[in-house]
């Protein structure tokens, strides 16, 4: 299916961009796109630069990029929404690449070229980890360019804050049995002062383990006490030591070592089953909505 440019509408959060918002601008006006800005009540002149573009700008209830974004998504009145950093790191003329889509996400995935090492392994590990926990096959979850059905966008509570946002729509997705599909795009050298730090990517795993705990309780229930076979194999090692080395046995330590391990042993593997049995029921809900 094949997305017209009235269907859409371009939503850039921003927050102090102002030496790169109308250079960004003026490439999407002079590709036709229709153009929201939610910004975060910005004061290095971000705002004067928008209007002075004549581009419809809000300014999002709240603070930080999910509450930017719950804020823009009231506002979009065309079926389709593609969410883009106003910092220059994203091309315009990439968004052809998802406007011809099946799937109720379109997550652009980053060229290496113009990252740092530190955000491509944070990236990685983060995609790793939010690809177990929800049974997925992404490959750049935290990209700030992606394409959302509308209607699908104003389900999400966005119960998170800041740079999370991306990765609890992802989440929201991928656990209502919608399809996420991935096209790759450019990215270019940021104009302007980073605002991503390493503690924004240890928030974002924190955030993505919370969803899951929303998603999948049991996983996490029986994850924590599979812990178990920890101490319980420190325990029987130390037994089997003092046994074969020193001939001394010591058998409530025996007892409870193996009582230790037989606990953590089967949580482990029920924390499996409780994994397998949700990707399942994603798998299930798939196929209904496609139905």
């Amino acid at each position: 299916m094949s997305i017209g440019k009235e269907d859409l509408t371009v939503l850039i959060p921003t927050l102090n961009e102002a030496g790169a918002i109308g250079q960004l601008i003026d490439e999407l006006k002079s590709r036709d796109y229709n153009i929201l800005v939610v910004d975060g009540r910005s004061t290095d002149g971000t705002v004067e630069i928008v209007r002075s573009k004549g581009i419809k700008l809000i300014f999002q209830e709240g603070k930080g990029k999910a509450d930017a974004l719950r804020t823009g998504i009231k506002f979009v009145k065309t079926p389709y929404l593609l969410v883009m950093d106003g910092d220059y790191t994203y091309d315009p003329d990439d968004i052809e690449k998802f406007l011809n889509t099946e799937f109720d996400e379109v997550i652009g995935v980053r060229k290496r070229d113009n990252m740092k090492k530190s955000h491509i392994f944070g990236n990685w590990l983060i995609t790793k980890v939010f690809n177990v926990l929800f049974g997925t096959g992404l490959r750049d979850v935290c990209s700030g360019m992606y394409l959302l059905k509308t209607e699908i966008a104003r389900e999400i509570e966005f119960r998170s804050r800041g740079f999370s946002a991306e990765v609890e729509i992802a989440a929201h997705i991928a656990s209502t049995g919608g399809k996420i599909g991935e096209v790759e795009i450019n990215y270019r050298n940021r104009i302007g002062k980073p605002k991503l730090k390493k503690m924004h990517g240890i928030s974002i795993v924190l955030s993505s383990i919370r969803l899951m705990l929303e998603y999948n309780p049991l996983f996490f229930m029986f994850l924590a006490s599979s812990a178990a076979l920890i101490p319980g194999a420190i325990i029987i090692g130390y037994v089997a030591f003092e046994l074969i080395f020193r001939g001394i046995n010591h058998h409530v330590w025996a007892l409870a070592g193996i009582s230790l391990s037989g606990v953590g042993y089967i949580s482990l593997l029920l924390a499996v089953l409780a994994l397998y049995l949700k990707r399942l029921e994603y798998r299930i809900m798939k196929f209904i909505r496609r139905s």
